[in-house]
């Protein structure tokens, strides 16, 4: 922790002060924008309800040093670059554009020192994917999660023998990941009457559509084929965090999982928040991994680390909406289904990393590899509709009496977390959201 995340620093950015932003002075996350009507991407910093656009600041002499260099690396039309510039560098940009940024409103002193254009409100950009992102990997790491869908098809024995030993992932599909705001299409697929066993199964658009909340971490610095990486030095190849909608369709999941996992059921969409929270942003909100009860078995030596287990974990708070169609034509609010906290991940960001690539895996700048549903232990902190409604069985009732056992054409599902810690200020990682609509049948 450094002056940059002094919980008293203000902004001469109005809008950066307000105590409901997710973008305080204390957070300054990195996108890619464009000015709307033109199309020419560009790398930004969110401070309030204004970008700034770094390349654009390169025109005035507010830069030396390593700060500089990273500067340039944001000229850019994404972040992978960026991604993989030294820790000390990205520091002291950091704490440079604080500098920059800070300032009391309406204090006479105060002048903007950024040059003409460089300010740009955000309801005058469109946002974009920040990375070119190579591959995709989803990690199962809620033991909350797993246990709970385990008991819905294993009552006896909810968790497989491998689950407090491995961290399970698979592979997804980069081509399909979406900006927040992007619809998201009704998949079809093979389904079962039963939704599994052994009945023929039939072609058409899911009947049990689900969203699953999940947190992101960007790779920055990769490593070479072949070359694992120590797991006291995998935070040190993780850039940043935003939030991920792995959508699922759990009924083609069902039918088509054995012998080798989802396919079909989440490759259509996955859907992330356009700005990346970086990792020194989050150093005022670390906690210690999650306890492992009496009788569970210790992580094997490669995932064994005395920091990671005394402050692996991350105390972001991860919070669901939804608001149907019928919801939006009386103008109502959305409606929270679910708060969560990645703090009750059973394996930590660095055990994840570090087990990935445990085998030789090159992970390369601008990779992203999720969390996987995020679920707590007490009821409404499940993190998709699987759980909280036990697959259908219990239904959720809507604020207009609407029930739900799985999503509907015309729901918009929105995604938000913040941290927010004694002796810290509170920042956010933005919106997640997407809005289904009705298959197309050919």
């Amino acid at each position: 922790m450094n002056e940059t995340h002094d919980p008293s620093l203000t902004s001469w950015i109005e809008s950066a002060n307000s105590p409901d932003t997710d973008f305080p002075i204390q957070n300054l996350p990195f996108g890619v924008f464009s000015r709307k009507g033109d199309t020419e991407r560009r790398v930004g910093v969110a401070v309030g309800d204004q970008i700034i656009d770094i390349g654009e600041s390169l025109s005035a002499n507010l830069w030396s040093g390593k700060a500089r260099d990273v500067a340039r690396w944001c000229d850019r039309p994404n972040l992978n670059e960026l991604m993989q510039a030294p820790r000390e560098s990205l520091s002291q940009f950091r704490a440079r554009l604080s500098e920059l940024l800070a300032g009391t409103p309406g204090d006479d002193s105060v002048i903007n020192p950024l040059p003409p254009g460089a300010l740009v409100p955000m309801a005058e950009a469109e946002m974009f994917p920040p990375a070119d992102i190579g591959d995709y990997t989803d990690f199962y790491a809620s033991i909350y999660h797993a246990t709970n869908v385990g008991k819905l098809f294993r009552p006896d024995t909810p968790l497989f023998p491998n689950y407090k030993y491995v961290p399970i992932a698979y592979h997804g599909r980069a081509s399909s990941i979406i900006i927040s705001g992007a619809e998201v299409q009704r998949p079809s697929g093979q389904t079962t009457a039963s939704g599994g066993g052994a009945n023929t199964p039939v072609f058409g658009p899911t009947q049990m559509l689900d969203y699953e909340a999940e947190v992101g971490f960007f790779v920055g610095r990769g490593n070479e084929r072949g070359q694992p990486i120590p797991i006291d030095e995998a935070e040190n190849h993780l850039f940043g965090i935003c939030l991920v909608n792995d959508w699922s369709a759990r009924d083609i999941q069902s039918w088509e999982y054995q012998p080798l996992g989802p396919f079909l059921s989440k490759n259509f969409a996955t859907t992330i928040s356009p700005w990346v929270v970086t990792w020194e942003a989050l150093q005022p909100y670390r906690v210690p991994a999650f306890f492992r009860p009496p009788g569970d078995p210790q992580p094997l030596p490669y995932l064994a680390s005395e920091k990671d287990r005394n402050e692996g974990g991350i105390d972001l708070n991860i919070e669901v909406y939804i608001r149907s169609m019928l919801m939006r034509e009386g103008r109502l609010r959305p409606s929270r289904l679910s708060l969560a906290s990645l703090a009750d991940m059973y394996w930590t960001p660095a055990q994840m990393l570090t087990h990935h690539a445990s085998n030789g895996c090159n992970l390369r700048p601008g990779d992203l590899f999720a969390s996987g549903t995020v679920s707590g232990p007490e009821s409404g902190s499940q993190g998709c509709m699987l759980e909280l409604t036990r697959r259908g069985a219990e239904p959720i009732v809507l604020p207009t009496g609407e029930e739900r056992k799985f999503l509907h054409d015309g729901d918009e599902v929105i995604l938000r977390a913040y941290l927010q810690r004694e002796g810290a200020a509170r920042i956010g990682l933005g919106e997640c959201s997407g809005l289904i609509v009705a298959s197309h049948r050919r």
